[in-house]
């Protein structure tokens, strides 16, 4: 993955992610493409909430280059019948096909480079069983979400079990020329204390190029979702989330 991001890879950042993402429906759309799969590669597993959901009827491998985050998962109710791995998605091969390979929390994103996200996309196609499906999402670049990440818009107020009441809330940067977005992440006690923040960057890819690079790298969408709850993809929609299978796959 990237280089080194407290958001991740900082234990005290790491565990405010379920408080501030969760369950929710990209983990839900997943779980569901997973009924009929008896293996599962979730590839940027993070804090493990959809890998743990999906044992232990099945195998399921999920990787991470987070050690904070994958401590977090390690402790979940379940997770001693899923193995969780360090490694980068870019690199990692791990020997084994699976029915189901997906990458969910726009981790597709945190690759700032066009030959870093071919190299996590041929990561995919490695991993895929012939008859295997794959899904990730990455936002539309067309929708402009980032302009929702400014303190004014973004504070929010989350309950920690740690040190209670916490307003948390961002602010951002867009490069027009590269696509790449920054955004800061702030966590600060109400009842006082230390004020976290970092700064993460990621880059938003049009569905064009998406598409291209898929074929690129051996694999071929069935269709585009332009959100989690399933819906068609639209020029305007919030995600870009293709579900597929190998290119030479049939169907």
């Amino acid at each position: 993955m990237p280089a080194f991001d407290r958001l991740f890879d900082d234990a005290a950042f790491a565990g405010f992610y379920d408080l501030d993402n969760g369950w929710g429906d990209d983990l839900e759309y997943c779980a569901g493409l997973a009924r009929d799969a008896t293996s599962v590669l979730d590839l940027g597993c993070g804090t493990g909430a959809l890998a743990t959901s999906l044992g232990p009827t099945r195998r399921v491998t999920g990787v991470d280059p987070a050690a904070a985050m994958l401590d977090i998962a390690r402790a979940r109710a379940g997770a001693q019948s899923i193995r969780f791995i360090e490694g980068d998605a870019r690199t990692i091969r791990l020997g084994e096909t699976f029915d189901l390979v997906v990458m969910t929390g726009h981790a597709f994103q945190v690759f700032l480079t066009e030959d870093d996200q071919r190299a996590a996309l041929r990561t995919i196609a490695a991993h895929l069983a012939p008859e295997g499906r794959f899904v990730f999402d990455t936002r539309n670049p067309a929708a402009r979400e980032w302009l929702e990440w400014v303190p004014e818009a973004s504070l929010r107020v989350l309950d920690d079990p740690r040190f209670g009441k916490v307003r948390a809330w961002n602010d951002v940067t867009h490069d027009e020329s590269t696509g790449i977005v920054s955004y800061e992440t702030h966590y600060l006690a109400e009842a006082g204390g230390e004020h976290l923040s970092t700064t993460s960057s990621i880059l938003f890819t049009d569905k064009a190029k998406i598409e291209a690079m898929l074929l690129e790298c051996g694999l071929r969408a069935e269709r585009f979702a332009g959100d989690w709850q399933g819906g068609e993809w639209t020029p305007d929609a919030s995600e870009i989330i293709p579900i597929g299978t190998l290119a030479a796959a049939t169907v």
